[in-house]
This record gives structure tokens, C-alpha cells and sequence, in this order.
């Protein structure tokens, strides 16, 4: 059994590579930045101290599980699970998923990455591969054992219930209110041990300066968060005049594409470490003026 049409896209940032392939599937499209906009991942920024290439993945997901419903779709959560989990426990949550694709609804994974399930077949569920890869994350997940996550298992399942839209608006003030309050209260956004918001250029700079700058970690957050800022700044740069005045969205792009610039050029794992902090320190300069851009927006 096989879902027709339901692709997930190339994104680093891969939970929204799921949601634009769900959305596309359900006769729902929206631009990538409208995707990463409306649903506030465009405004996200979480790290571990030490850089662990976790921090894109570890955060409070329920507010922008909330903003996801505004795109006319609600992402489902159906549990959490682990290498330890009884063989009851596996073959329950695989009915769900394939009871849910039974009825034509998309669902989902992760586990290290988000990965849509299009379709299974006698052996497994069929898993979509974000990117060219070889073995991981799989396209494949074998009943009973899972086998193809290796020794590392902890996976969370979602299924996708279509919607309604909610009004360009509301969407839209939404979306905003989400990236003043992340970047304001990002404790409230961070899973325990994390850092979210404002307060993560800090950490981000003790971290380089502690030798974590060099580490896959550090590349992939800020891969994965510079796409995040790309996608703000487009977002900013296509609203109509009816939901922004081009004079204040203009400043607000421009302020996310620096960020995107800075935090790409700060991935470079062989890039000195003063450099590194210097971008990160302007970085977090564009971030606090695209901030007060859209509180004068909300205002």
C-alpha cells in the first residue's frame, strides 16, 4: 500500500520538509516560506551548550503544533518510544499508522529525523528519505524490530488530520506573536537541559569558544537554523501590503537574510574561532532588531 503523492522535500530543517509534503498532499499548497512562516519554525532558535546536533529537534513542540492548525492540517501525536518497548507496544502503534494510511491519511516519524511513512507492505512501513542517503535515516522500517534505527531508538509517531485554514490573518498575527514570545521567553520553548530564544547567542559563543565550533553539532545547528532564517526572510519579503506595509516587512527580511548569511558562513567548522564569534555576535544583533520590527508590526 503506497500513498500517492506524498513526497517530502529535500529541507535540512526536516519536520518542515513533512509538513510541506502533508499540506501538498492534502490539495493544501503553501510556498516554503509560508510553510516555515505560518507554522513559527521561520522564527525558532534552540541549541544544546555543547552544540549537540540535537538542538534543531529538542524543543516544546505544542505551540507550533497549535500554529500548524492554522495551515489547515493538525499533526497528531501517537507516542513516544524506545529500544525498550514491548513487542505489544510496537505492533499497537504500527496498527495505528497503517489504520491511519488505510483512510488516506499521511503520517510520520522521528527518530534523529522527521521522515514521512507513505505507504508499507508485508515486511514493514515505507519511510521517505529526506535526503540521498544510503541507510539512514531509512526507507524502510521493519515490523516488530525496527531494525533499520539500529541501537538507537527514540521515535515519536504522528499521523495528519486535514483541516480548514484559519484566516490570513489570524494566521499570519499568530506567527508573529510565536517569534516575540520564543525570542522573549525561550525557557518556555526549550526542553530541559536546551536553550531557546534570545539567550542562545550567548551560549552559542561560550560554546565555540570552549571548542565546540569545529563539531558536527555546531555545523548542523547552524545549517538547519540559517535555513530557518532564509525562509523568515523570504516570508517577509512576499506579504502582500493587506498583512504588512512594505516598509516595515522590508527592514524585517533584510534582518533575517543577514542572519541567514552569518550563520551559513558560521558553519564552516575550519573557521577560526574569533571569526565564528564575530558572526554569531552580529547575527544576534539582526535578530534583535528583526524582533523589534515585528512588535512595531503587531503594534
Amino acid at each position: 500500500m503506497d500513498l500517492a503523492n506524498l513526497h517530502q522535500p529535500p529541507f535540512n530543517t526536516t519536520m518542515m520538509g513533512v509538513l510541506k509534503g502533508v499540506l501538498n498532499y492534502y490539495g493544501l499548497p503553501r510556498t516554503d516560506a509560508e510553510v516555515y512562516g505560518l507554522s513559527g519554525h521561520a522564527f525558532l532558535l534552540n541549541i544544546h551548550p555543547t552544540l549537540c546536533p540535537s538542538g534543531p529537534y529538542c524543543w516544546n513542540r505544542a505551540p507550533i503544533f497549535k500554529l500548524i492548525e492554522n495551515l489547515g492540517v493538525r499533526m497528531v501525536p501517537l507516542g513516544f518510544f524506545h529500544a525498550g518497548s514491548s513487542p505489544e507496544e510496537r505492533a499497537a502503534i504500527e496498527r495505528q499508522v497503517i489504520d491511519a494510511l488505510d483512510r488516506g491519511e499521511a503520517a510520520s516519524l522521528l527518530n534523529m529525523e522527521h521522515q514521512l511513512i507513505t505507504g508499507y507492505d508485508e515486511t514493514g512501513l515505507m519511510t521517505s528519505q529526506p535526503w540521498e542517503c544510503a541507510d539512514f535515516p531509512p526507507k524502510h522500517l521493519t515490523f516488530g524490530t525496527w531494525s533499520e534505527f539500529g541501537a538507537e531508538i527514540h521515535v515519536d509517531f504522528y499521523r495528519f488530520e486535514k483541516g480548514t485554514p484559519a484566516r490570513a490573518e489570524d494566521a499570519f498575527e499568530a506567527a508573529l506573536r510565536y517569534a516575540v514570545d520564543v525570542y522573549h521567553h525561550g525557557e518556555q520553548h526549550a526542553a530541559a537541559g536546551y536553550l531557546a530564544g534570545a539567550a542562545i547567542y550567548d551560549a552559542w559563543v561560550h560554546a565555540v569558544e570552549a571548542g565546540h565550533g569545529s563539531s558536527h553539532g555546531h555545523w548542523w545547528n547552524a545549517t538547519v537554523w540559517a535555513e530557518c532564517r532564509l525562509r523568515a526572510a523570504e516570508f517577509f519579503r512576499d506579504l502582500s501590503e493587506d498583512l504588512a506595509p512594505a516598509d516595515l516587512a522590508g527592514p524585517i527580511s533584510e534582518d533575517y537574510m543577514a542572519m541567514s548569511k552569518l550563520l551559513s558562513a558560521a558553519s564552516d567548522k575550519e573557521l577560526p574561532v574569533a571569526e565564528k564569534v564575530a558572526l554569531l555576535r552580529q547575527a544576534s544583533v539582526h535578530e534583535a532588531n528583526a524582533i523589534r520590527g515585528i512588535e512595531s508590526l503587531l503594534a
